[in-house]
């Protein structure tokens, strides 16, 4: 892997997911890496149709100059769930950007689940956290974000990170989170005080049902109203389905976007809210 100009310690992580047919669909996973970031293992725990993928960094952290790069290909008929043991922390930056960069390619008939763990964006750092899908298929993804360390006294008081998340054709969420920007994140029609930032999004290549969609933002609102966050679900383009948090605390978000995650499987997919062994552990 050559190495870019400027950049540190690149990482690069391609994982593909197959439909194996047989008795049964199975869904196989391959992975190919170079640098500190590869797939720990894969599960089936829900049975050979999804396979849960568990992906590492074993740094544990992104300082200036480091890049990620995930790259994920959901095969026609595959199903896969891909998550993270811990936390993406992009540290104190002396030495330019850090970036994660996830690009994923869900197939027609392909479902993806994109679960990572919370981001947590340090004091001073300087980071770029993206999230690039073309969707053919149907998505579940979710990003929490934390600027600071609340309970460690360790304000986001200077840094900066970039937030791009994209379907592409469908959805763009892009911009600077900069500690200096008081009035973004103070103001009332900035982040209000908060420091956590939730988005879930379900989506598919072609409009959900009417019905289902009452559904989804039926039991999406209900479980808002029962979390007493400030959070809001609304339906885009009759294919995307979005939940929007503010918190000031992790756990609460945490709780609403796995609860309501869960109820949106279920109801959209006709499976179990299943949450993947590695969030117990």
């Amino acid at each position: 892997m050559q190495r870019e100009p400027g950049i540190r310690w690149p990482a690069r992580l391609a994982l593909t997911a197959t439909a194996a047919p047989g008795d049964a669909i199975a869904t196989r996973a391959h992975a190919e890496h170079d640098g500190p970031l590869r797939l720990l293992k894969t599960l089936y725990p829900e049975g050979p149709g999804v396979a849960h993928a568990v992906l590492v960094h074993p740094p544990g952290g992104l300082v200036g100059g480091d890049r990620l790069d995930v790259q994920l290909h959901v095969q026609p008929g595959a199903h896969l769930l891909a998550t993270t043991p811990a936390a993406t922390r992009y540290y104190r930056s002396v030495q330019g950007e850090a970036v994660q960069a996830v690009h994923a390619r869900v197939a027609p008939g392909a479902r993806l689940e994109w679960l990572p763990q919370e981001t947590l964006a340090y004091r001073g750092c300087l980071g770029r956290n993206e999230l690039r899908v073309q969707l053919q298929g149907q998505l579940i993804a979710s990003e929490l974000l934390a600027l600071g360390l609340r309970e460690a006294e360790l304000p986001f008081d200077h840094g900066a990170l970039l937030q791009h998340l994209e379907i592409e054709g469908l959805w763009l969420d892009r911009g600077w989170l900069r500690a200096e920007d008081r009035e973004l994140l103070d103001g009332p029609c900035g982040l209000a005080g908060h420091r956590v930032l939730g988005t879930l999004m379900l989506a598919q290549a072609e409009p959900f049902a009417l019905g289902l969609t009452e559904r989804l933002l039926g039991d999406a609102r209900s479980a808002i109203a029962d979390s007493g966050l400030t959070a809001g679900a609304t339906l885009l383009q009759g294919r995307l389905l979005l939940l929007r948090l503010l918190a000031h605390e992790l756990e609460p978000a945490t709780a609403l976007i796995r609860r309501v995650r869960g109820r949106w499987r279920q109801q959209a997919w006709g499976l179990a809210p299943h949450e993947p062994r590695i969030w117990v552990t």
